[in-house]
């Protein structure tokens, strides 16, 4: 008997997942999403989250409070009557009456291998933090932070050039598709949870700004690994000269190279830079106010040379 599922997502990660659930003929009682963001040069202009989106274009119900904390917005939620909630990148606390108002609970697909990096970045840092796998998990909520008992998994390699954005994209469709084998098991009063265990926890704090610069003192292997951390969004950043100004440089690509010099240095045409030990080749980049470009482009208009620097 298909289940009645409240959804609670609000970027693009989170619309495979409202996708499958649908597809698989739930009935989706309503979406909760984050209320629309000032878009626009003025920010006068107001954006739907992309789950909002494909909720309304799927004919379903959104609801979008700043807060799920106050009665009024709880009993709302209560009188869905839902079966189960699933969470996937919502972006609000739940507090313990919307954790306990469904009948079997919420599910999160967190998009780690618990208990290693609960929080709120964990694709970035696994990848900032060099780490070979990742993977998928559906988890039953509890007040603690990505606490909760386990039900499913499903790993995924991260590969030595792998961006941030490409693991997002991958484990988007891996996500999707485990959430809804776990609602089928949930159907069949099959789903099973195993806690988490004890070692091997960390967090992934949410990305700050003052931390996204590039330290070209690091070794190379952890140069690139910010580097492809932080790609595309917000972006790993320098600053070189350019014309006789001083310029901000996102770096969106890089490999791991051979070479040495003094950190920040420039090492040949083809964009090696010099780190504490190693050196990265940059493979594309963006400007500030431009696209992204290959490494190779931005040399040819920005006419750098050996031996200059970037800090």
């Amino acid at each position: 008997m298909p289940l009645r599922v409240i959804f609670m997502g609000t970027p693009e990660f989170s619309v495979p997942t409202l996708r499958a659930i649908a597809d698989a003929g739930h009935e989706i009682e309503a979406v909760y999403t984050q209320p629309p963001r000032a878009a626009g040069r003025r920010g006068l202009e107001l954006t739907p989250s992309p789950v909002q989106r494909e909720a309304e274009r799927l004919g379903i119900e959104v609801r979008t409070p700043v807060s799920l904390k106050n009665e009024a917005e709880q009993q709302a939620f209560r009188a869905l009557r839902a079966d189960v909630a699933v969470v996937v990148a919502y972006g609000l606390l739940l507090p313990k009456p919307i954790l306990e108002a469904p009948r079997l609970g919420c599910l999160n697909g967190h998009a780690s291998l618990l208990p290693r990096w609960r929080g709120a970045a964990p694709i970035q840092r696994a990848i900032m933090a060099g780490d070979t796998e990742t993977g998928m998990m559906v988890m039953r909520m509890e007040e603690g932070l990505d606490t909760g008992p386990v039900a499913m998994v499903e790993k995924c390699a991260i590969g030595p050039d792998m961006t941030a954005g490409e693991l997002h994209d991958r484990l988007m469709r891996i996500g999707a598709a485990l959430m809804a084998e776990a609602l089928a098991r949930m159907e069949r009063d099959a789903l099973t949870f195993t806690a988490q265990v004890t070692e091997g926890v960390t967090y992934a704090k949410k990305i700050d700004k003052a931390e996204t610069r590039v330290d070209w003192t690091r070794p190379a292997g952890e140069v690139h690994d910010h580097i492809r951390g932080l790609s595309p969004f917000p972006g790993a950043w320098c600053e070189t000269e350019i014309g006789g100004r001083l310029e901000r440089l996102k770096l969106l690509r890089s490999t791991l190279s051979q070479g040495a010099g003094e950190p920040g240095g420039i090492l040949d045409d083809r964009l090696t830079v010099a780190c504490g030990s190693g050196a990265v080749r940059l493979v594309e980049v963006q400007r500030a106010g431009g696209r992204p470009i290959a490494a190779q482009e931005f040399l040819r208009g920005a006419k750098l040379e050996k031996g200059m620097k970037f800090s």
